[in-house]
């Protein structure tokens, strides 16, 4: 795998800009004590923050709060497929990048609103993605004081945008790592196989605990139970095939795992909050 990555001339503790090109996205399961920006300008697949599943499509931009795990996997295609590419702009920073106390000040009042809102990740709509574009791949060539200067009108703008979206529906936090790699393990094999049987006994041998064990473990780490949370990633994926429209709902049904329409209609109805049929109709 070739990663062209270009850091920003600035690496230190308190900013950290990457443009990443690569085949495929290969993140773990992790959290860290500063707050990322992440833009995705090309690359396709499910995101994990906190306890909330998405899909996630080109012009993706969130922002993660310290200590929010969060993982970004790309469909199985990525992995095995030469043409497909990621590009992707992360910006890692702390919440003194522009100076001690700085977001304390009244003028910055939004910005510090939004900066504890991220604890629980915050996702942008495609319009203000799109008005921002420009800036974060400019960011990267800048000097260091222009980066800080830069990534702060970002960050306001950010903060008056009226397209947002809470993602984790709790404080999802964490402020050790010995139990990530496991974690890491069970998701990435969850992505990987969802539209596939897989059982407790499954994801239990991965984890390498007792299947009673690992659902204590489980819901623990993500709020969810095992169940639950593989019926939302295949729910979120199949609400992504059903808007790409080139597929009929039974075939996206049985394409993302589900062995029966009743289930699938089931499930659907109560992450989603309607039928298939009418999603794709946007009732």
């Amino acid at each position: 795998m070739k990663l062209v990555r270009k850091n920003s001339d600035c690496f230190d503790q308190q900013v950290h800009f990457d443009c990443i090109e690569t085949p495929c996205l290969d993140s773990s399961w992790h959290y860290h004590p500063e707050y990322e920006l992440l833009y995705i300008s090309k690359s396709n697949g499910i995101r994990f923050v906190g306890d909330s599943v998405s899909p996630f499509f080109p012009g993706d931009l969130v922002l993660v709060g310290a200590y929010l795990p969060h993982l970004w996997r790309n469909d199985v295609t990525y992995y095995t497929s030469q043409k497909k590419k990621v590009k992707t702009v992360v910006m890692k920073f702390t919440k003194d990048f522009i100076g001690d106390n700085t977001f304390s000040n009244p003028a910055f009042a939004s910005v510090n609103q939004l900066l504890e809102l991220s604890k629980y990740g915050v996702s942008f709509g495609k319009q203000t993605s799109a008005n921002l574009r420009k800036e974060f791949f400019e960011i990267i060539g800048l000097s260091p004081a222009e980066q800080r200067i830069q990534l702060l009108g970002i960050l306001f703008r950010l903060s008056q945008s009226n397209d947002r979206t809470v993602l984790s529906s709790s404080d999802m936090r964490q402020y050790a790592q010995a139990t990530s790699n496991r974690l890491d393990n069970v998701l990435k094999y969850i992505a990987d196989n969802f539209s596939s049987t897989i059982t407790l006994q499954d994801v239990a041998d991965i984890a390498h605990m007792t299947t009673n064990s690992f659902c204590r473990f489980f819901k623990k780490m993500t709020n969810k139970s095992f169940t639950q949370f593989l019926n939302e990633i295949r729910i979120r994926h199949a609400s992504r095939l059903l808007l790409e429209r080139e597929r009929t709902v039974t075939e996206v049904c049985y394409l993302v795992g589900y062995k029966s329409m009743t289930n699938f209609y089931k499930q659907f109805k109560q992450i989603v909050g309607s039928t298939p049929k009418a999603f794709r109709q946007g009732k």
